[in-house]
Protein backbone atom coordinates (compact mmCIF):
# COMPACT_ATOMS: atom_id res chain seq x y z
CA UNK A 1 0.00 0.00 0.00
CA UNK A 2 1.22 3.31 -0.88
CA UNK A 3 1.53 6.52 1.33
CA UNK A 4 -1.42 8.19 1.67
CA UNK A 5 -1.68 11.90 0.09
CA UNK A 6 -1.27 14.77 2.20
CA UNK A 7 -1.87 18.01 1.28
CA UNK A 8 -1.69 21.35 3.17
CA UNK A 9 -2.41 25.14 2.77
CA UNK A 10 -0.48 27.25 4.66
CA UNK A 11 -1.12 31.17 4.54
CA UNK A 12 0.69 33.31 6.36
CA UNK A 13 -1.15 35.52 9.13
CA UNK A 14 -0.02 38.93 7.79
CA UNK A 15 -3.47 39.69 7.01
CA UNK A 16 -6.41 38.40 6.44
CA UNK A 17 -7.50 35.84 2.74
CA UNK A 18 -7.31 37.61 -0.21
CA UNK A 19 -8.79 36.48 -3.73
CA UNK A 20 -4.80 35.29 -4.39
CA UNK A 21 -4.58 32.77 -1.47
CA UNK A 22 -8.16 31.58 -1.92
CA UNK A 23 -6.93 30.22 -4.97
CA UNK A 24 -4.00 28.52 -3.72
CA UNK A 25 -6.38 27.29 -1.03
CA UNK A 26 -9.18 25.88 -3.56
CA UNK A 27 -6.21 24.24 -5.74
CA UNK A 28 -4.81 22.23 -2.85
CA UNK A 29 -8.66 21.30 -0.74
CA UNK A 30 -9.53 20.16 -4.06
CA UNK A 31 -6.23 18.15 -5.21
CA UNK A 32 -6.33 16.40 -1.44
CA UNK A 33 -9.74 15.74 -1.83
CA UNK A 34 -8.99 14.41 -5.75
CA UNK A 35 -6.91 11.98 -4.30
CA UNK A 36 -8.86 10.91 -1.80
CA UNK A 37 -6.59 12.47 0.88
CA UNK A 38 -5.97 14.33 3.85
CA UNK A 39 -5.84 18.54 3.75
CA UNK A 40 -4.14 20.19 6.29
CA UNK A 41 -3.57 24.05 7.30
CA UNK A 42 -0.60 24.83 8.80
CA UNK A 43 -0.11 28.79 10.19
CA UNK A 44 3.40 30.44 8.94
CA UNK A 45 3.90 32.66 11.54
CA UNK A 46 7.58 32.84 11.92
CA UNK A 47 8.21 36.10 11.22
CA UNK A 48 6.22 37.43 13.82
CA UNK A 49 6.63 41.23 13.52
CA UNK A 50 4.67 41.21 9.90
CA UNK A 51 1.70 38.69 11.60
CA UNK A 52 -1.19 41.00 12.31
CA UNK A 53 -2.84 39.45 15.96
CA UNK A 54 -5.79 37.99 15.41
CA UNK A 55 -5.25 37.07 11.71
CA UNK A 56 -4.70 33.72 12.52
CA UNK A 57 -8.38 32.39 13.44
CA UNK A 58 -9.77 35.07 11.32
CA UNK A 59 -8.03 33.19 8.26
CA UNK A 60 -9.63 30.00 9.23
CA UNK A 61 -12.89 31.42 9.87
CA UNK A 62 -12.72 32.27 6.42
CA UNK A 63 -11.79 29.02 5.23
CA UNK A 64 -14.54 27.57 7.18
CA UNK A 65 -16.78 30.06 5.89
CA UNK A 66 -15.88 28.39 2.26
CA UNK A 67 -16.52 24.70 2.84
CA UNK A 68 -12.57 24.41 3.58
CA UNK A 69 -12.07 22.29 6.60
CA UNK A 70 -8.79 20.50 7.94
CA UNK A 71 -8.84 17.01 8.50
CA UNK A 72 -6.88 17.82 11.37
CA UNK A 73 -6.25 20.70 14.21
CA UNK A 74 -4.03 23.38 12.51
CA UNK A 75 -0.22 23.59 12.79
CA UNK A 76 1.33 27.05 13.97
CA UNK A 77 5.02 27.40 13.29
CA UNK A 78 5.38 30.45 16.26
CA UNK A 79 4.93 26.80 18.77
CA UNK A 80 7.78 25.14 17.17
CA UNK A 81 11.19 26.75 17.52
CA UNK A 82 13.01 23.15 19.72
CA UNK A 83 11.92 21.30 16.34
CA UNK A 84 13.68 23.75 14.05
CA UNK A 85 16.54 24.44 16.57
CA UNK A 86 17.17 20.04 16.21
CA UNK A 87 16.76 20.54 12.48
CA UNK A 88 19.61 23.52 12.83
CA UNK A 89 21.96 21.44 15.06
CA UNK A 90 21.82 18.56 13.00
CA UNK A 91 22.95 20.31 10.19
CA UNK A 92 26.00 22.05 12.33
CA UNK A 93 27.15 18.78 13.33
CA UNK A 94 27.22 17.31 10.09
CA UNK A 95 29.11 20.47 9.09
CA UNK A 96 26.59 21.79 6.27
CA UNK A 97 25.26 24.93 8.26
CA UNK A 98 27.93 27.90 9.47
CA UNK A 99 27.09 30.84 11.46
CA UNK A 100 26.97 34.60 9.51
CA UNK A 101 28.32 37.58 10.78
CA UNK A 102 27.77 40.17 7.92
CA UNK A 103 25.40 42.94 7.93
CA UNK A 104 22.73 43.26 5.15
CA UNK A 105 25.31 46.66 3.98
CA UNK A 106 27.81 44.66 3.90
CA UNK A 107 25.87 41.90 1.95
CA UNK A 108 24.35 44.03 -0.51
CA UNK A 109 27.97 45.92 -0.83
CA UNK A 110 29.33 42.22 -2.06
CA UNK A 111 26.10 41.81 -4.46
CA UNK A 112 26.63 45.15 -6.00
CA UNK A 113 30.45 44.02 -6.79
CA UNK A 114 29.14 40.98 -8.03
CA UNK A 115 26.65 42.48 -10.58
CA UNK A 116 29.15 45.15 -11.91
CA UNK A 117 31.33 41.99 -12.87
CA UNK A 118 28.61 40.70 -14.61
CA UNK A 119 27.98 38.02 -11.46
CA UNK A 120 24.13 36.84 -10.32
CA UNK A 121 23.93 38.93 -7.03
CA UNK A 122 24.02 36.19 -4.66
CA UNK A 123 25.73 35.75 -1.48
CA UNK A 124 29.28 35.64 -1.58
CA UNK A 125 30.25 32.95 1.27
CA UNK A 126 32.24 35.69 3.40
CA UNK A 127 31.71 33.54 6.29
CA UNK A 128 31.89 30.04 4.79
CA UNK A 129 35.59 29.60 6.22
CA UNK A 130 34.99 31.51 9.48
CA UNK A 131 33.61 34.49 11.00
CA UNK A 132 37.48 36.56 10.79
CA UNK A 133 36.31 38.42 13.61
CA UNK A 134 32.91 39.18 13.38
CA UNK A 135 30.12 38.27 15.45
CA UNK A 136 27.83 35.60 14.27
CA UNK A 137 24.39 36.93 13.42
CA UNK A 138 22.63 34.28 11.14
CA UNK A 139 23.00 30.68 10.07
CA UNK A 140 23.25 29.60 6.82
CA UNK A 141 23.14 26.57 4.82
CA UNK A 142 26.58 25.40 3.23
CA UNK A 143 24.85 24.14 -0.16
CA UNK A 144 28.13 22.93 -1.86
CA UNK A 145 29.29 20.83 1.16
CA UNK A 146 25.74 19.26 0.89
CA UNK A 147 26.00 18.68 -2.66
CA UNK A 148 29.25 17.57 -2.16
CA UNK A 149 29.15 14.66 0.65
CA UNK A 150 25.33 13.48 -0.75
CA UNK A 151 27.02 13.62 -4.32
CA UNK A 152 23.98 15.94 -5.46
CA UNK A 153 24.52 17.09 -8.78
CA UNK A 154 25.12 21.29 -9.21
CA UNK A 155 21.98 21.52 -10.74
CA UNK A 156 18.56 20.54 -8.71
CA UNK A 157 15.86 19.15 -11.14
CA UNK A 158 12.31 18.63 -10.06
CA UNK A 159 8.60 18.23 -11.94
CA UNK A 160 6.01 20.32 -11.81
CA UNK A 161 2.82 19.10 -12.49
CA UNK A 162 1.93 22.46 -13.97
CA UNK A 163 5.04 24.13 -14.87
CA UNK A 164 6.63 21.04 -16.25
CA UNK A 165 10.67 19.89 -15.62
CA UNK A 166 12.37 23.03 -13.67
CA UNK A 167 15.95 23.31 -12.69
CA UNK A 168 18.11 25.41 -10.56
CA UNK A 169 21.77 26.01 -9.69
CA UNK A 170 21.19 27.06 -6.48
CA UNK A 171 24.56 27.93 -5.17
CA UNK A 172 24.56 30.13 -8.86
CA UNK A 173 20.92 31.61 -8.16
CA UNK A 174 21.03 32.46 -4.61
CA UNK A 175 24.08 30.75 -2.92
CA UNK A 176 24.09 29.92 0.63
CA UNK A 177 20.95 30.72 1.98
CA UNK A 178 19.53 31.71 5.70
CA UNK A 179 18.32 29.22 7.93
CA UNK A 180 17.72 31.52 11.23
CA UNK A 181 17.92 35.13 10.56
CA UNK A 182 19.96 37.75 11.93
CA UNK A 183 17.04 38.76 14.23
CA UNK A 184 16.95 35.45 15.93
CA UNK A 185 13.25 33.78 13.70
CA UNK A 186 13.63 31.28 11.71
CA UNK A 187 13.54 31.27 7.88
CA UNK A 188 10.80 29.98 5.82
CA UNK A 189 13.31 27.35 4.05
CA UNK A 190 14.02 25.83 6.88
CA UNK A 191 10.69 25.94 8.94
CA UNK A 192 8.47 24.52 5.98
CA UNK A 193 10.89 21.75 5.42
CA UNK A 194 10.72 20.45 8.74
CA UNK A 195 6.93 21.29 9.30
CA UNK A 196 6.42 18.95 5.37
CA UNK A 197 8.28 16.20 6.36
CA UNK A 198 6.95 16.40 10.63
CA UNK A 199 3.02 16.64 8.55
CA UNK A 200 3.75 13.66 6.14
CA UNK A 201 3.11 16.56 3.34
CA UNK A 202 3.04 14.38 -0.25
CA UNK A 203 1.89 16.97 -2.00
CA UNK A 204 2.54 20.94 -2.08
CA UNK A 205 -0.30 22.62 -3.94
CA UNK A 206 0.90 26.61 -3.90
CA UNK A 207 0.82 29.55 -6.06
CA UNK A 208 3.53 29.84 -8.77
CA UNK A 209 5.44 32.91 -6.93
CA UNK A 210 6.86 30.28 -4.50
CA UNK A 211 8.38 28.21 -7.42
CA UNK A 212 11.47 29.59 -7.08
CA UNK A 213 12.30 28.36 -3.66
CA UNK A 214 11.82 24.60 -4.53
CA UNK A 215 14.91 23.91 -5.47
CA UNK A 216 16.58 25.00 -1.80
CA UNK A 217 13.97 23.20 -0.06
CA UNK A 218 14.80 20.15 -1.98
CA UNK A 219 18.59 20.70 -1.23
CA UNK A 220 17.56 21.12 2.26
CA UNK A 221 14.98 18.15 2.19
CA UNK A 222 18.53 16.04 1.23
CA UNK A 223 20.68 17.53 3.71
CA UNK A 224 17.67 16.81 6.49
CA UNK A 225 17.38 13.38 4.90
CA UNK A 226 13.78 13.87 4.40
CA UNK A 227 11.39 13.11 1.34
CA UNK A 228 10.66 15.22 -1.11
CA UNK A 229 7.03 16.14 -1.92
CA UNK A 230 5.35 16.73 -5.42
CA UNK A 231 5.02 19.87 -6.19
CA UNK A 232 2.59 22.20 -8.30
CA UNK A 233 2.46 25.33 -8.31
CA UNK A 234 -1.21 27.05 -9.17
CA UNK A 235 -1.59 30.47 -11.93
CA UNK A 236 -0.78 33.61 -10.08
CA UNK A 237 -4.07 36.15 -9.61
CA UNK A 238 -2.25 39.27 -10.57
CA UNK A 239 -3.67 43.23 -9.83
CA UNK A 240 -4.20 45.73 -11.33
CA UNK A 241 -0.66 47.14 -12.00
CA UNK A 242 0.01 43.70 -13.42
CA UNK A 243 1.67 42.39 -10.40
CA UNK A 244 0.49 39.50 -7.88
CA UNK A 245 -2.10 39.92 -6.00
CA UNK A 246 -0.79 40.56 -2.58
CA UNK A 247 -1.17 42.25 1.07
CA UNK A 248 1.77 44.33 -0.12
CA UNK A 249 0.25 45.74 -2.58
CA UNK A 250 -3.24 46.53 -1.83
CA UNK A 251 -5.22 43.41 -2.04
CA UNK A 252 -8.04 43.88 -0.21
CA UNK A 253 -9.58 41.14 2.37
CA UNK A 254 -12.33 38.59 1.03
CA UNK A 255 -15.74 39.59 1.00
CA UNK A 256 -17.42 36.86 2.84
CA UNK A 257 -20.95 38.02 2.80
CA UNK A 258 -21.13 35.64 -0.37
CA UNK A 259 -18.58 32.95 0.19
CA UNK A 260 -19.93 31.39 -3.13
CA UNK A 261 -19.35 34.60 -5.27
CA UNK A 262 -15.33 34.88 -3.84
CA UNK A 263 -15.27 30.68 -4.54
CA UNK A 264 -16.76 30.87 -7.64
CA UNK A 265 -13.67 33.34 -8.93
CA UNK A 266 -11.26 31.42 -7.24
CA UNK A 267 -12.15 28.37 -9.36
CA UNK A 268 -12.17 30.48 -12.64
CA UNK A 269 -8.43 31.05 -11.88
CA UNK A 270 -7.86 27.46 -11.83
CA UNK A 271 -9.78 27.09 -15.12
CA UNK A 272 -12.92 25.44 -13.33
CA UNK A 273 -16.40 26.38 -14.67
CA UNK A 274 -18.47 28.53 -12.41
CA UNK A 275 -21.08 27.37 -10.89
CA UNK A 276 -24.77 29.21 -10.30
CA UNK A 277 -25.32 31.36 -8.13
CA UNK A 278 -28.13 29.48 -6.24
CA UNK A 279 -25.37 26.59 -5.94
CA UNK A 280 -24.95 25.59 -2.06
CA UNK A 281 -21.37 25.32 -1.20
CA UNK A 282 -20.96 21.44 -0.75
CA UNK A 283 -22.18 20.81 -3.88
CA UNK A 284 -20.14 23.85 -5.77
CA UNK A 285 -17.19 22.34 -3.95
CA UNK A 286 -18.36 18.44 -5.25
CA UNK A 287 -18.70 19.74 -8.56
CA UNK A 288 -15.28 21.29 -8.54
CA UNK A 289 -13.24 18.37 -7.13
CA UNK A 290 -14.74 16.19 -10.39
CA UNK A 291 -13.81 18.59 -12.41
CA UNK A 292 -9.89 18.61 -10.83
CA UNK A 293 -9.96 14.80 -11.29
CA UNK A 294 -10.25 14.88 -14.45
CA UNK A 295 -7.73 17.39 -15.53
CA UNK A 296 -5.24 16.39 -12.72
Amino acid sequence: MGVRYTGRFAPSPTGLLHSGSLVAALASWLDARAHAGRWLVRIEDVDTPRCVPGADHRILAQLAQCGLQPDEAPLWQSQRGDTYQAALDTLIAKGWAYPCGCSRKEIEAAQSQAVARHHAAVYPGTCRQGLQGKTARAWRLHVQAVQQALELPALTHWQDRRLGAQNQNVSEAVGDFVLRRADGLWAYQLAVVVDDAAQGITHVVRGEDLADNTARQIVLQHALGLPTPQYLHTPLVLGANGEKLSKQNGAQALDLNAPLTALNQAAQALGLAAVPAETRIPQALSQWCQDWATRN
